[in-house]
Parts: structure tokens; C-alpha cells; sequence
């Protein structure tokens, strides 16, 4: 069932990434990425009031610290995407988005089998193959520097937002997830900010990111109960094959043309959940 839950929440913010890309390059990203999460915030809520839970203190703060990764996660990513520079920011965000909650689950206490390992250990590199694109950016291209900024900071929030919501219990219901979601919101108008770009919303296109909220909405649910059915390690690892989803949307909808790396890439992402599944 963990793998089910994170391979639908791969989807879900493959789907999410690919539509905010798309929508991020005719309406400034800001905007976008903070509709995105206040509309994920208003579905995720009225999701949460029909649930129900009894969350603790403690599970209300690590929603909190979660919403913070999350919106530092979205902001950077679209960031990255609107600019061109998905070669560079999509893998770096994908593996940190990984990486980091598995090494909480270690410290914390998971042993994954070896089968388990060697899937995770395959998906690192699929991650990376799959999201690799030949032409973005030459050698030298300051743009090249900033999207590994991009990519690395987004890559951070991710992780953040995935190590804290593992703590979060199958009794808290879905109240800290809506916390998460609605603390993500400020979170990217500060950092908007303290960039100095705009992120009050002036472009009437703006309103496609509502239902783009939507898709991360059920993204970010299915992986809370993922992390619920199984190890942390696992569902973050496999919820972080995103950018495979969001590839194989940009060949089926825009006819964009796969490479050889992306192709191993994703035959190695094939292989990584087959080995998790298994073991």
C-alpha cells in the first residue's frame, strides 16, 4: 500500500509541477506558487474538517515546520522552472526532496530490507537521469549557477516538509496537514518579498493555478498516508519520482522529445519501484 500511496503522490505533484511550470511562464511565478498552496490549503482543510483527528501539540508543530519547507520548496521550484532551468532544478530539488527524509528515517530508527535499499539507491540516479535536459544551459552560463541555487533551496524545503510531516501519526488525522498547507502561503510571500517581486496576483490567468492546487493537494495527502502505511524512507523516495511524471506529461501533451538519458532514467525509476514493491 506505501508504494500505491507514493507513486499516486508522485503523480499528483508531477501533474502540479508540469501545469505550474507551463502556467508560470505566461503569469509571474509568485503568484502562481502562492495560489497553488492557498488553494492546496482550502481543499486540504475541508478534507481535514470531514476526517476529523486528535492531533497534539507537538503534531501542530511539525505541520507548521512543514508548511515553512513547503512553501520555501514551491517558491524556488517554480522559480527555477519559469526561468528554463528544469535541467538543472528539477533534479537537485527531487534528490534533496529525497534525501533528507530518508536520512531522518535512518537516524530515527528505520532498517529497510536490502531489496528496499537497492530500490532507493536506484532511484537517486533515476531521479537525476529522468529530469536531465541536453540543452538547458552551456557550460559557464551564469543561469546554469542560479538554477543550482534554485534547485538546491527547493530541494531543501521538500526534504523539510517530507521529514516533518513523517512525524506526524495516523491519529492526528489531516488538521496538520491543512496547517502545512496554510503556512506555506506566507511563507512564500515573505520570501517573495525579500526578493522584491511582485506576488499579488494581476493576471486574470492566474485563476488555472485553483485547480492546479488541487492536484498538490492530493499529492502532499497521499504522501502523509504513505508515510503512515510504511516507512519514511520509502514513501519519500518514491513520492520524489516526480519529475519522471512530469517528463512523461511534457512527451505525451507537448510532443516534447525524450533523451537517452531520460529514457535510462526512466527505466531505472522502473526498476527502483519494482525493488521497493518487492522488498
Amino acid at each position: 500500500m506505501t508504494v500505491l500511496l507514493a507513486l499516486g503522490s508522485a503523480i499528483g505533484y508531477g501533474l502540479s509541477d508540469f501545469l505550474g511550470g507551463l502556467l508560470s511562464r505566461r503569469v509571474p511565478v509568485w503568484p502562481v506558487a502562492m495560489i497553488v498552496n492557498l488553494s492546496a490549503a482550502l481543499w486540504v482543510t475541508v478534507a481535514a474538517l470531514a476526517v476529523g483527528g486528535d492531533p497534539t501539540a507537538g503534531d501542530w508543530a511539525w505541520g507548521a515546520l512543514a508548511g515553512v519547507g513547503s512553501g520555501m520548496g514551491t517558491a524556488f521550484l517554480y522559480r527555477g522552472l519559469a526561468a528554463g532551468r528544469m535541467g538543472v532544478v528539477a533534479p537537485l530539488s527531487a534528490v534533496g526532496a529525497a534525501l533528507l527524509p530518508v536520512t531522518v528515517g535512518i537516524v530515527a530508527g528505520e532498517r529497510p530490507t536490502v531489496l528496499t535499499w537497492l530500490g532507493i539507491a536506484f532511484a537517486f540516479p533515476a531521479i537525476w537521469l529522468v529530469s536531465a535536459s541536453a540543452g538547458d544551459g552551456q557550460r559557464g552560463d551564469r543561469s546554469v549557477g542560479v538554477g543550482v541555487v534554485d534547485g538546491l533551496l527547493a530541494g531543501l524545503g521538500f526534504g523539510m516538509m517530507f521529514a516533518a510531516l513523517g512525524q506526524v501519526p495516523d491519529s492526528a488525522g489531516l488538521g496538520p496537514l491543512a496547517l502545512t498547507q496554510a503556512v506555506s502561503v506566507p511563507a512564500i510571500v515573505v520570501l517573495a518579498v525579500a526578493h522584491r517581486e511582485p506576488w499579488l496576483p494581476r493576471d486574470r490567468s492566474v485563476v488555472w493555478a485553483v485547480p492546479i492546487g488541487s492536484f498538490a493537494a492530493v499529492a502532499t495527502t497521499l504522501f502523509l498516508f504513505a508515510t503512515h502505511s510504511g516507512l519514511l524512507a520509502v514513501a519519500s523516495v518514491l513520492s520524489s519520482l516526480y519529475p519522471a511524471f512530469t517528463v512523461l506529461l511534457a512527451i505525451g501533451v507537448l510532443r516534447e522529445h525524450i533523451h537517452r538519458t531520460q529514457a535510462v532514467g526512466l527505466l531505472l525509476g522502473l526498476a527502483a519501484v519494482s525493488l521497493v514493491a518487492v522488498g
